[in-house]
């Protein structure tokens, strides 16, 4: 099960250092979301850090800074119009969105799936068809999306996921609301490899 982790929306001290931490304990995709920063800005900041880090970051738009970087890729948020190039990932948000997009993307982040931990109020309808969403999850072919889960996850959430269907888990309050954001994912990563092994084992 993979984690992926999700910048701070706004300008935070503990983004860059703890990014480094991020990666040296194996995180490979780092999504760079900053709505309310216009493409100059992004690419400043992007230009602060290492040459090494960018084949794991992921930009939410300014697809151009994505391929003159030589990023990892760009995200489409849902509802967004598309774009010239091959954005890697798009969110989702409803299920006929999800089955629509599955053969077009590498990667679909799909939410929220618990109530969110950054933005009170923000939660699944209280009639969603979860069971639906499982039979399509658990229908697709190889060639199809990579579907990853936002909203609200936790360690403590990660079996529910599994058990939804979902590839992996997109975090970002789980991570940036903690003390200590390294140890936060550490701990993430560690509930999501028992979870790997587990399945192996059955």
């Amino acid at each position: 099960m993979r984690i992926v982790v999700i910048s701070p929306e706004a300008a935070d001290p503990r983004e860059v250092p703890a990014l480094e931490g991020l990666l040296a304990a194996g995180l490979d995709r780092y999504h760079v979301r900053k709505p309310a920063w216009p493409a100059a800005q992004v690419e400043a900041w992007l230009r602060t850090l290492p040459v090494t880090w960018r084949p794991r970051l992921v930009l939410h738009g300014h697809a151009a800074l994505a391929t003159q970087l030589g990023l990892a890729g760009t995200h489409v948020r849902d509802g967004a119009e598309e774009f010239l190039g091959s954005p890697l990932g798009r969110s989702c948000h409803d299920l006929p969105t999800l089955r629509r997009r599955l053969g077009s993307y590498a990667t679909l982040i799909f939410g929220p799936v618990f109530p969110s931990l950054t933005k009170p109020g923000y939660a699944p309808a209280p009639d969603f068809p979860w069971a639906e969403l499982t039979a399509t999850l658990a229908a697709r072919t190889r060639a199809q999306a990579r579907v990853i889960a936002i909203g609200g996850v936790t360690a403590a959430r990660l079996p529910r996921c599994a058990a939804l269907g979902f590839d992996g888990a997109a975090v970002l309050g789980a991570v940036w609301g903690a003390p200590d954001p390294v140890q936060a994912y550490a701990s993430l990563s560690a509930a999501a490899a028992r979870l790997e092994r587990s399945s192996h084992a059955a």
